[in-house]
């Protein structure tokens, strides 16, 4: 009894998986990029937790938000340009999200 291996399809699903995993995080970067170029910085709270490091501290949170508006303040793009940039980041975050259901669908329905 001998187990043959289709190389083609194995081939087959390594690019495919290859170009989408590129794809989700190429987008997702750029999405980030556009929407900090909107002046809407991520700035993320502090997370503290039982037994667990507190990754970033109140005045660091503080200094991060006020250099998030200092930034915004100092961007040369007119608002339209910014509205275009948040709406971009968004569409960016939309595509990965879509990538992504599109690969679970693509499990779970076998085709």
């Amino acid at each position: 009894m001998s187990v043959g291996i289709d190389w083609g399809a194995f081939v087959q699903v390594f690019l495919a998986a290859l170009i989408g995993a590129c794809a989700v995080v190429t987008f997702y970067a750029f999405g980030l990029r556009l929407l900090v170029r909107s002046g809407h910085a991520p700035v993320v709270s502090p997370a503290e937790f039982t037994d667990a490091i507190t990754v970033i501290s109140e005045k660091e949170l503080k200094r991060a938000a006020k250099q998030a508006a200092k930034a915004a303040k100092k961007s040369p793009l007119t608002e339209a340009q910014r509205r275009i940039a948040l709406f971009g980041a968004y569409g960016c975050f939309a595509l990965c999200a879509a990538a992504v259901v599109a690969g679970i669908l693509i499990i779970v329905v076998g085709h």
